[in-house]
């Protein structure tokens, strides 16, 4: 069973109530000159900001990588109380309710919102606000943020993980795909095929996205998302059905983390909270629980047809 420590019970606790009495001040766009204010305030709690780190530290506050806008909302003081990444998918980190209104009531502006993700109490405040003026369709998972500080060693090492190249992008990109649609219900290669298939392109680029092959035959993929010296967020971990059950999965993962946290001081993932298998994999390979967090997909036509439920 994974269980929290007391240092990871501090960094969660329940928002703030705000303490201004007047109506919230609006949310307003954050600009490049605000790049330094911002990921400070995205440092006072890492491990839940990576997402919003990351993409600034890749591409700036105000870029079309980002698929979305930053926002952000002060206190009548004039102290930073919370950013929004407003978009495709949006995040969110506030110290207060108020912030989490002033940022979900700027949403509600926003016509192209596909995914809202956040930590569970917070994205409950959010949905409150936001949903007043939005009646759209939803799919909604809880999922478990689980970090990993320090390496374990796996008995039988392998050759190391190394970067995709180019070529690999017609073998990777159906996987991923598949990823996505399992836990969203939503398959991008129907939604967006030449979006999505530049996005990989990009991971690839970056050196993101990385493989361990077997005699020229893929067997694990991951990809990291969001690398900071804080925190280093990976998704996409897939092991081919051929090697499942075997014990690559955990050693890749294993030697991948070890890799990682050369560079990091966290390693963290999102897990479906219904996939118990994948948890057990996780915990094997020495994550542990931080936070309950909730992500709620949103597509006007597609869920308008009968979507099918998240696949645990």
């Amino acid at each position: 069973m994974i269980v929290r420590s007391e240092e990871q019970k501090s960094r969660t606790g329940p928002l703030r109530p705000a303490s201004e009495q007047l109506s919230p001040a609006p949310a307003f766009p954050l600009a490049e000159s605000d790049v330094e204010e911002t990921l400070a305030f995205l440092r006072e709690r890492p491990i839940h900001t990576f997402g919003m780190a990351g993409l600034i530290r890749d591409n700036g506050l105000v870029s079309t990588q980002n698929r979305g806008e930053f926002y952000g909302y002060r206190n009548r003081r004039g102290r930073l109380e919370g950013v929004a990444l407003i978009g495709h998918s949006t995040l969110l980190e506030a110290r207060n309710e108020r912030a989490v209104q002033a940022l979900a009531k700027q949403s509600q502006d926003c016509d192209h919102i596909f995914m809202v993700l956040g930590e569970q109490v917070q994205i409950e405040q959010f949905w409150r606000t936001y949903s007043q003026t939005r009646n759209e369709p939803t799919i909604s998972c809880r999922e478990l943020l689980l970090e990993k500080r320090s390496a374990l060693r796996s008995t039988e090492m392998l050759e190391r993980l190394t970067p995709a190249v180019y070529e690999d992008l017609d073998t990777v990109i159906p996987i991923h795909a598949g990823l996505a649609a399992d836990e969203s219900g939503l398959d991008p290669l129907v939604l967006d095929p030449e979006g999505f298939r530049r996005r990989c392109a990009r991971r690839i680029e970056r050196e993101r996205t990385w493989l361990w092959k077997h005699n020229g035959e893929l067997v694990f993929k991951a990809d990291i998302v969001s690398d900071t010296p804080d925190v280093i967020y990976i998704e996409g971990i897939w092991v081919s059905p051929r090697y499942r059950g075997k014990g690559y999965g955990l050693r890749c993962l294993l030697q991948f983390s070890a890799q990682l946290l050369q560079r990091t001081r966290t390693i963290c993932l999102l897990v479906n909270e219904r996939n118990m298998a994948a948890r057990k994999f996780y915990e094997r390979a020495g994550f542990s629980f931080v936070s309950a967090y909730d992500s709620i997909f949103i597509n006007r036509s597609a869920l308008s047809n009968a979507a099918p439920p998240p696949v645990a």
